[in-house]
């Protein structure tokens, strides 16, 4: 494939692959050790996990592209990975619920420095159109393999090795890929045409709010979270407490939803190449609708089985790959090549402001409430992201996607601003 002919592509891929494993098993093993310390209530400690996670992702995100320019990026790359791989061999350790929120903190704000930088990273690598789409559709395939394959693994581990054992691998996977960072030769970041740090990181949200297209995006990221939630936070105790499973059985359950988006994302290249990114997406909102309305009447008439669950929660995995493959190639396409850096760090950012909403009504009303009300509370909300994205994103907008780079590269900041008035 011709992508993968791009030697610092292909590092830089192998490292997502590699960080990106052991980011899925440290999430496997930080639901298990939440359980092993909270039992019933461990919901609530990862929905605190998971809220102090978006916070720093919220906060630092718009700061690390602001001064991204002024750093060396392949250091920058290599040093996060190297606090994260330090950072989880401290999780085993732990003996109280705190621990576990600090060291999260200290893991999830190299996190969020480390995802924009490296996203913003690809189009200076990859810069012919079509071979970046397939980038964006290999780096989504990854983070679906991941979600696949890694609690397969886990589940196939814990049959041999107690869950702490599991966050061995995800350090050794962060150290590799920070080895992989440092072999990539990675330009330096262009100058930003805004001299101000806090004018840097104000502007790529400005762009959000000035744009109808990446307003519905917004939107729809609410869709995805209240979706996505559910998954992440009640499946644990969804599993052990419901459906009487075991550890493995989480993995497993998890597995279910990975496979979904693997499907996915498997089939959207083409599809993308036929079908503009608003009818994908909007498609997309309406199976997470869909699935979390069905997780909702099975949960409120007692219907609870293996069977209903895995199917709910791959139809969850497949919608969620269908907004979140084609976004940055939205995002792409709406800004300027010197502006790409902060547009993707203003959605990593405004994404995860919208998992700070859902994530505690997971954790702590399900916890206190139970599923009924708590699955009912996040149907709305995906309801309403549903509708905004309608409402915000027009219809004729939907080829925005489709600008290639090359246009983008030759436009001047002045320039900019009247394609984003044009496209608004």
């Amino acid at each position: 494939m011709r992508l993968f002919a791009i030697r610092d592509y292909r590092h830089l891929f192998s490292a997502q692959v590699i960080a990106l494993f052991g980011t899925g098993l440290t999430t496997v093993a930080l639901g298990l050790l939440a359980y092993d310390l909270a039992g019933p209530h461990a919901g609530i400690v990862l929905g605190t996990a998971m809220t102090i996670k978006m916070v720093m992702y919220v906060l630092i995100a718009p700061l690390a592209a602001a001064y991204v320019d002024r750093l060396p990026r392949r250091t920058f790359l290599f040093l996060l990975d190297g606090i994260r791989g330090v950072v989880v061999l401290a999780l085993p350790l732990v003996t109280e619920v705190w621990h576990i929120y600090v060291l999260i903190g200290l893991l999830q704000a190299a996190s969020a420095a480390f995802t924009p930088t490296f996203q913003a990273v690809i189009p200076d690598i990859v810069t012919d159109e079509s071979a970046y789409t397939r980038a964006l559709s290999a780096s989504q395939v990854a983070s679906t393999m991941e979600s696949l394959l890694s609690p397969v693994l886990a589940a196939v581990a814990l049959t041999f090795l107690s869950f702490d054992r599991l966050f061995l691998g995800t350090s050794a996977g962060f150290l590799v890929s920070a080895l992989l960072v440092l072999s990539t030769r990675i330009p330096d970041a262009r100058p930003s045409t805004h001299t101000k740090a806090w004018d840097k990181a104000a502007a790529g949200i400005l762009t959000f709010l000035r744009t109808p297209r990446l307003r519905g995006i917004m939107a729809l990221n609410l869709v995805v979270a209240a979706a996505g939630s559910i998954v992440v936070v009640n499946t644990v105790n969804h599993v052990r407490d419901e459906l009487g499973g075991s550890q493995s059985d989480v993995a497993w359950m998890l597995a279910a939803s990975g496979t979904g988006t693997l499907l996915a994302a498997l089939a959207l290249p083409r599809v993308l190449d036929r079908i503009t990114a608003r009818t994908v997406m909007m498609t997309g909102a309406g199976v997470l609708v869909g699935g979390t309305t069905a997780a909702v009447t099975l949960i409120a008439v007692g219907l609870i089985t293996w069977t209903g669950t895995a199917i709910i929660w791959t139809l969850i995995g497949i919608g969620m790959a269908l907004i979140i493959t084609p976004t940055g190639k939205v995002l792409r396409a709406s800004v300027g090549r010197n502006a790409i850096p902060e547009a993707f760090a203003a959605q990593f950012s405004l994404s995860h402001l919208a998992w700070l909403i859902t994530y505690p009504v997971a954790g702590w009303l399900g916890t206190n409430a139970g599923f009924t009300p708590t699955w009912s509370v996040l149907t709305v909300l995906a309801g309403v992201g549903t509708t905004g994205a309608l409402l915000l994103w027009p219809r004729h907008d939907g080829q925005g996607a489709l600008t290639s780079p090359a246009t983008l590269a030759r436009h001047t900041p002045t320039e900019d601003r009247s394609t984003l008035s044009k496209a608004a």
